[in-house]
């Protein structure tokens, strides 16, 4: 056995120098690789931690997993931090950039029929789905905990009917009332994202309405708060890797990957939904906006891989605003109206999951759910999934809202809470692609009604 001289170590840390500096070439700049890189080591780092590997004791890999998730949960904190200034800032100078009040209406009347057409196809294509494949057929129904078990059957409501519809239609107005902010500082305060837009909203129209002298200086204040909010986030973005690496890291740790075993078929299921929403939307980028899908998924690879990462449209949101002015040619006063709006009102992969989430769990106790109530869960995905929160989790809220709405025990929500995070992931990346898809489809109409106009 040759032994290593001193004189011989430097020639070998010489050597390694062009490899180090190949990869480092190969990463630098490049935010959708390192972020993967991120996820296949947090990943692996995770399963060594958890129960599927147990490399440590299980109150070590709970503590490991702690301080590897803080560079998440610091990622998360800075984004949280600003993303009520940038929206509100984002949205008043989004409507202020046109001078046409009429193309404006006609934007924003657009933009909201066309998310609420594609959250009722979403639920829809959820429910069907479900239905064909049937995963709740594949769960013992005798092997549910007592908890969530037998004993919440009875106290199930009406699947259809009068007695379901009643109550949503009496409380209708006052539901309606709510979303108005009757104190736009208290709903900045509690992260209320749908009464920001509306308070941002209406402060936009009121502004373009005024002359251009009386509104610069508001306008020019906001100017200053949105960069100082994008440069907040550039910060957020140098610690994008290290997030999600800790995140993943820490999330497997708990969970180890035998947690998806037992529930596969039904993952699959809402995967499968995912991804035909996901070829629908390519579709539409490609017929209704001109643009070769295969670009589109060139420019979006970033965030959508952030967006599956952090489980947050909120986080992404100056990186989906970023990518659809840079990267996908939007001009910034539609970008900075419909990201922030899509991000409140659009969650058509959440909206899938519900369906097929409530036809699972329906299967598993054996109860029957009539046309009318699969009318009443499309209606209520898409009635809940506008203004819900853009944060980790929400789904599982809205769904027990959902259950309760069609007679199904919302306590079978413990089923599925194991898995709930893989597919909160997948769905949030899907939820922000549809933003930058909407985003695509309502600049080439504006271009197109420009184009339309005489000269």
């Amino acid at each position: 056995m040759s032994e290593q001289t001193p004189e011989s170590l430097p020639h070998r840390r010489r050597s390694l120098l062009p490899l180090a500096d190949s990869i480092q070439q190969l990463v630098h700049g490049k935010l959708w690789l390192q972020v993967l890189i991120g996820m296949i080591l947090g990943i692996g780092t995770g399963t060594a931690l958890g129960p599927s590997v147990g490399l440590v004791e299980p109150g070590t890999a709970i503590i490991i997993g702690n301080w590897l998730g803080f560079p998440g949960q610091l990622f998360l904190a800075l984004i949280q931090m600003i993303v009520v200034p940038l929206v509100f800032a984002s949205i008043i100078r989004g409507l202020c950039s046109t001078e046409d009040l009429e193309q404006l209406r006609s934007l924003g009347l657009r933009a909201v029929g066309y998310f609420v057409i594609t959250t009722a196809i979403a639920v829809s294509i959820g429910i069907w789905l479900a239905m064909l494949i049937e995963p709740g057929s594949f769960i013992d129904p005798a092997g549910l905990g007592a908890g969530f078990g037998a004993q919440a059957v009875p106290q199930a409501l009406p699947a259809s009917g009068p007695a379901a519809s009643v109550p949503i239609l009496h409380a209708l107005p006052q539901q309606i009332l709510t979303i108005l902010p009757s104190n736009p500082l208290s709903s900045m305060v509690e992260s209320n994202m749908l009464q920001v837009v509306i308070f941002a909203s209406v402060v936009g129209v009121a502004l373009l309405m005024m002359s251009r002298e009386q509104a610069k200086p508001m306008l020019d204040l906001l100017a200053t708060l949105q960069e100082v909010c994008m440069t907040v986030v550039r910060w957020a973005m140098w610690l994008a890797p290290w997030a999600v690496f800790g995140l993943l890291a820490q999330l497997t740790s708990k969970i180890g990957l035998q947690a998806l075993l037992g529930m596969s078929i039904y993952v699959g299921t809402v995967l499968i939904g995912l991804a035909i929403l996901f070829v629908m939307f390519l579709a539409l980028v490609g017929f209704g906006g001109g643009m070769r899908p295969g670009k589109f998924l060139s420019a979006s690879r970033d965030v959508m891989l952030l967006a599956f990462s952090t489980s947050s449209s909120a986080a992404v949101m100056p990186l989906s605003m970023k990518t659809a002015e840079e990267r996908l040619g939007v001009r910034s006063s539609v970008s900075q109206f419909i990201i922030p709006l899509g991000a409140t009102i659009n969650m058509n992969g959440t909206a899938l999951y519900q369906g097929v989430a409530a036809i699972f769990l329906a299967q598993v106790y054996g109860i029957e759910i009539g046309s009318g109530g699969l009318i009443l869960i499309v209606l209520t995905a898409v009635g809940a999934s506008i203004g819900s929160p853009a944060t980790p989790g929400v789904g599982i809220v809205i769904l027990s809202s959902i259950l309760v709405s069609v007679g199904v025990p919302p306590s079978g929500v413990a089923l599925i809470m194991g898995v709930d995070r893989i597919l909160d992931m997948s769905r949030t990346a899907l939820n922000v692609s549809g933003d930058l898809v909407a985003c695509v489809l309502m600049d080439k109409w504006l271009q197109r009604q420009e184009s339309a106009k005489p000269a």
